[in-house]
């Protein structure tokens, strides 16, 4: 079978092709899964990185945050009906490759007909947008949200949610990809143009519900937190979701750490600021103390894919030998979409 291999922490060209002669076989609880599609995302350049905080290894690994693919083989104390459903899982490492040995537990069903490069937008990106917009208070149809970096795969899939949902969405986003964020019906700022909390609260001015949003919704993290907070209507919410500047090296650990100790002030804090109040989100944490929250949001979404509802953004379909190129151009950003792997050539992803 094939895999990426990472041997060391650094960049793209960590990212190795490699082969071995044999195809794994799944222990107690285990299924193996035959990748169909694997997605790439922010998130694996920072794993890849090694400035994750947690994955630190070890090293080597295959990485991969998240797959689509049909279970080929069950292991012992696995129901023996699983074989051959096409499921969707959430690795966090492991899906960049043909074949990935999964815990059974948390594996999804993917509906009959779903195109598995779209599917595979489901586990990471849509559902951390999702579980974001409906799991802190549902938030009323006509209510206004703010989403930072909206042209990313998160960002696009908030903006994505907002429209089915009836809400009214802002997206910060560089001038290249004002476009992106406009064709779901948002309003784009360019954040490099000037201040975006001036232009928030100008696009807000009048509102019924008081100047400002009634939810943000931010990856950057450290200080940054502290702009989106103030783009809060009274009553609203900040939700902060990653620490994208420490990823790249733009801050480090104290100013990661420092955003995580404000959102908890604020909310500790919330009366003195209008009622304005703050959680920070992690996916992986969420889904070990909520399991029955994740799989069926998940089902959820599944539905919502495959009655055409919600339409995933993918810019870019390539095989596993791409995995460098796909990670290059993540780095540069601006992507408006998700760039898919597929590890398997066409005509070659039946048994």
């Amino acid at each position: 079978m094939q895999y990426i291999r990472i041997a060391r922490f650094g960049g793209p060209e960590v990212l190795e092709l490699a082969e071995q002669p044999t195809i794994p076989q799944p222990g107690h609880g285990e299924v193996r899964i035959k990748v169909l599609a694997a997605g790439t995302g922010f998130t694996d350049t920072f794993i890849r990185r090694g400035r994750y905080p947690d994955f630190k290894g070890p090293l080597p690994f295959t990485p991969g945050y998240d797959l689509v693919g049909v279970v080929e083989e069950a292991g012992p104390g696995v129901p023996a009906q699983l074989t051959g459903q096409l499921v969707a899982d959430l690795c966090v490492v492991g899906g960049y490759a043909q074949y990935a040995i999964r815990p059974a537990r948390f594996l999804v069903p993917v509906p009959d007909g779903v195109d598995p490069a779209e599917a595979v937008c489901i586990p990471l990106a849509y559902l951390t947008a999702y579980q974001m917009l409906t799991r802190y208070g549902r938030l009323p149809r006509g209510a206004t949200i703010l989403v930072i970096g909206a042209s990313g795969t998160v960002g696009t899939a908030l903006l994505d949610l907002a429209r089915h949902l009836g809400l009214k969405a802002i997206g910060t986003c560089s001038a290249t990809n004002m476009a992106v964020v406009e064709r779901f019906g948002a309003t784009a700022i360019d954040y490099r143009a000037g201040d975006f909390v001036a232009a928030v609260r100008g696009l807000t001015a009048g509102r019924a519900g008081g100047v400002g949003v009634d939810a943000a919704f931010d990856a950057i993290g450290g200080a940054h937190f502290a702009r989106s907070f103030a783009c809060l209507a009274p009553g609203g919410l900040l939700v902060g979701y990653g620490a994208q500047t420490m990823a790249v090296g733009g801050a480090g650990l104290a100013s990661a750490a420092l955003g995580l100790a404000r959102l908890k002030l604020w909310n500790a804090l919330s009366g003195l600021f209008g009622g304005r109040h703050a959680v920070f989100y992690n996916i992986t944490s969420r889904r070990s103390a909520h399991p029955e929250d994740f799989k069926a949001d998940m089902v959820t979404l599944f539905d919502l894919l495959r009655d055409r509802a919600i339409h995933p953004v993918v810019i870019d379909r390539l095989p596993l030998a791409a995995a460098r190129e796909a990670h290059t151009r993540i780095d540069a950003g601006g992507l408006g979409g998700k760039i898919v792997l597929l590890p398997w050539p066409q005509g070659v992803i039946s048994g």
